[in-house]
C-alpha cells in the first residue's frame, strides 16, 4: 500500500505502521509517499512523524479513527461495504421537507443504529430529507459535532464509518435522502494537529483556527476541503450537504471556495446520474450564494433563512430581546421578501445589513423553520418553543411554514412540541479544556443577564440525558394532537401543489388584525397566532381542507378562534371547468 501525506514545511516524514516506522519519500508539491508492503490489509494502524520527533500523528485524511481523534488512523476500505441502494436514484430539494436531527440524542441509544429504528416515524410524518449534525470525529464522546477535527473519520461512538453507511443505506430503503452538515469554517479545540503538517490555517474565528483559503499553499488546503466534500457524496452516498456558517470561510480568491465546490459537486452529480445538494448556513442575508453562476452567482442549491425563523420566533412567543427586537410586528413583511434585513439597519447590529432577494429567484432555495440546533441551543437553558408556547400556537406556525414558497425544515422532535430541552454540550477529556468550556458558557450568557446557575454544564452527562427525546410523548395528550397537525399538513402540501409552489413572484401574503392570509394559487392559508379573528377572504370561502378545532366559515369570512389556522378552498375553485 502507497502511504500518502502533504507535508510542505518538514525535511523527513516517517509512517508508522501497525508500531513500526517507514521512511517516506519526498515528492512533487510537498508531497510525501512510502510503499508498505502489507499496509493495505483492513484493520491496520498508521500514523505519521514529523521531523524525527517520535510523536506519531493521525492522517489529515484519516477515513477512520477507532481510538479518537489523538490516536492512530486505521486502514478502511471503502469498496468493502455491502451496498443495498443500487436503485436510488436521490431527491431534488424543489418540494422537500427536511428533518434536522441530532445522532447523539435522537434516540437514548444514541447511535446510527438505534437512529435507523425510528426512520419509519418520519416516513409516516412526510419528511422526504434527513439533515443528520456532523458525524466527524471530535474529542471525547458526546458533543453537537462542530468542534470535530479529522473531517473524513465518522465519529466512533456513533458506529465509525459502517454505522453511518448502514444509516444511509437505510434512509435510502425508505425513500429518504440523507444530507450532512459539514463544517468548514474551523476546527475544534482538541486534537486540531493539521497546522503541524503545513499552512493549514490563517487566522481564527469566535469558534477556532480558520483555514488558509488564498494564501501561499491554500490550492492544497482548498483541496483537502473539496475533496472531503466529494468523499461524503461519493463513498458514503450521501445526497446534499449543510455548510456550516459560511460567512466565517476567509477567502478572496478570485473563484471563491464555495463556488469551487458548487463547479466540482455539479460534475459529480452528473458523473453519479442524482441530484446532490448544497445547502448554506450563511448571517450574510445574500442570495448570491444561491443565485446560479451565470448569473454571478455561487451557483450553491439553498441557504437557511434566518430572518424568517426570527420573524415567526417572535410572532408565537412575543419575545423581542437579543436579536429579536427588529422583527416584532414583521411577520408578513418577512414572508413576503424572505429577508426582513435586506440592505436595511439593523439594531442588534448597529449597521445596514443583508440585500434584498430577487423575487424571480424560487423560494425552495431558502429553508424556512421554526426551530433549529442553533435557536434552540443556543439559549442558556436550550428551552424550545413548546416550554412556553401552546401546541395549538405552534400548529399555527406550523401551518405557516408548510404552506409557503419556502423549503420547511423541522427539528427534531419539534413535530409533537418534545418538552425535552435541547442543551449544549460537550465531553472534554483534558480537564483545563472542560472547565475553561463551562467556564466560558456560563460567564457568557451571565452578561445577558443569566445566572451562572441557571446555566447547565455542558460537561455534565446529566445534559446529555435532559436533551435526548423521550418518545414515549408522542402518544400523551397535546403531543399527540400537534403531531397530527404536522402529518396532515406536509401530506395536504403534497395533495395540493399549490402549498409547495416556490415562486416567490407569485406569493402574497396580507394582514388581517392579528391573522395572515397566505395566497397559494386558489387556495388561502388563513393563520391566526392571537386572540380570535374574523377574517375577510378576497374569494368566497368553499371546503375547509384543514383547520384548527373552532373554525368556521362565515359568509365571506372565516372566523378563527385564538391561536388556529385553516386552509380554505375559494367556492370558484370548485366549480367544475
Amino acid at each position: 500500500m502507497t502511504y500518502s501525506v502533504w507535508a510542505p514545511s518538514h525535511d523527513r516524514v516517517q509512517v508508522r505502521v501497525d508500531g513500526r516506522d517507514h521512511e517516506m519519500t519526498a515528492g512533487a508539491g510537498g508531497w510525501w509517499h512510502a510503499d508498505v508492503p502489507g499496509g493495505d490489509a483492513p484493520g491496520t494502524d498508521y500514523a505519521f512523524v514529523l521531523d524525527g520527533s517520535g510523536e506519531a500523528l493521525p492522517d489529515p485524511r484519516s477515513a477512520w479513527q477507532p481510538d479518537g481523534v489523538h490516536g492512530p488512523s486505521r486502514v478502511y476500505d471503502h469498496s468493502a461495504f455491502a451496498w443495498t441502494d443500487a436503485a436510488w436514484t436521490g431527491r431534488a430539494l424543489p418540494g422537500a421537507v427536511v428533518y434536522e436531527l441530532h445522532i447523539g440524542t435522537f434516540t437514548p441509544g444514541g447511535t446510527f443504529d438505534a437512529a435507523v429504528e425510528r426512520l419509519d416515524h418520519l416516513v409516516d410524518l412526510g419528511v422526504t430529507h434527513v439533515e443528520v449534525m456532523p458525524v466527524n470525529s471530535f474529542d471525547g464522546t458526546a458533543g453537537w459535532g462542530y468542534d470535530g477535527v479529522l473531517w473524513g473519520a465518522v465519529h466512533e461512538p456513533y458506529g465509525g464509518p459502517d454505522g453511518f453507511k448502514r444509516f444511509v443505506d437505510a434512509c435510502h430503503a425508505r425513500g429518504l435522502a440523507v444530507l450532512l452538515d459539514v463544517v468548514y469554517n474551523h476546527l475544534g479545540p482538541s486534537g486540531a494537529y493539521l497546522d503541524r503538517f503545513g499552512p493549514y490555517f490563517a487566522g481564527s474565528n469566535d469558534w477556532g483556527p480558520g483555514l488558509n483559503l488564498d494564501g501561499e499553499g491554500a490550492d492544497e488546503v482548498r483541496r483537502y476541503v473539496v475533496d472531503n466534500a466529494l468523499g461524503w457524496l461519493r463513498d458514503f452516498h450521501v445526497d446534499g450537504l449543510r455548510l456550516d456558517a459560511v460567512h466565517a470561510l476567509v477567502d478572496r480568491s478570485a473563484v471563491h471556495l464555495l463556488e469551487q465546490l458548487a463547479v466540482e459537486v455539479d460534475a459529480l452529480s452528473a458523473g453519479l446520474a442524482r441530484p446532490l445538494t448544497l445547502i448554506a448556513e450563511s448571517d450574510l442575508n445574500d442570495a448570491r450564494l444561491v443565485t446560479a453562476r451565470e448569473a454571478g452567482g455561487y451557483g450553491l442549491h439553498a441557504q437557511w433563512a434566518d430572518d424568517l425563523h426570527h420573524a415567526l420566533h417572535v410572532a408565537l412567543s412575543g419575545e423581542t430581546a437579543g436579536y429579536y427586537p427588529d422583527f416584532e410586528g414583521q411577520l408578513a413583511r418577512t414572508l413576503r421578501g424572505t429577508f426582513l434585513h435586506a440592505g436595511t439597519w439593523s439594531s442588534f447590529r448597529g449597521r445596514r445589513h443583508g440585500r434584498p432577494v430577487d423575487p424571480r429567484l424560487p423560494g425552495y432555495r431558502f429553508l424556512a423553520y421554526l426551530q433549529n440546533h442553533d435557536q434552540v441551543g443556543n439559549r442558556a437553558t436550550g428551552d424550545r418553543l413548546s416550554a412556553t408556547v401552546p401546541w395549538q400556537r405552534l400548529a399555527v406556525g406550523a401551518a405557516i411554514v408548510l404552506c409557503s414558497p419556502y423549503t420547511p425544515m423541522i427539528f427534531m422532535g419539534e413535530e409533537w412540541a418534545a418538552s425535552t430541552p435541547w442543551q449544549f454540550f460537550a465531553s472534554f477529556p483534558d480537564p483545563e479544556l472542560a472547565e475553561a468550556v463551562r467556564t466560558g458558557r456560563r460567564r457568557e450568557f451571565g452578561r445577558h443577564g443569566w445566572g451562572e446557575s441557571e446555566v447547565p454544564d455542558p460537561m455534565d452527562p446529566e445534559t446529555v440525558r435532559r436533551s435526548t427525546l423521550e418518545w414515549d410523548e408522542l402518544a400523551e395528550t397535546g403531543h399527540r394532537e400537534l403531531h397530527r397537525v404536522y402529518r396532515e399538513l406536509i401530506r395536504l402540501r403534497r395533495s395540493r401543489p399549490e402549498l409547495a409552489d416556490p415562486g416567490l413572484d407569485r406569493f402574497e401574503v396580507r394582514e388581517e388584525g392579528s391573522a395572515l392570509v397566505l395566497h397559494r394559487g386558489d387556495l388561502r392559508v388563513v393563520a391566526n397566532p392571537g386572540q380570535e379573528a374574523v377574517v375577510d377572504l378576497d374569494v368566497e370561502p368553499g371546503e375547509l381542507l384543514l383547520a384548527s378545532d373552532g373554525v368556521e366559515v362565515v359568509g365571506r369570512a372565516v372566523r378563527l378562534p385564538a391561536d388556529s389556522f385553516a386552509v380554505v378552498t375559494p367556492r370558484a375553485a370548485n366549480r367544475p371547468r
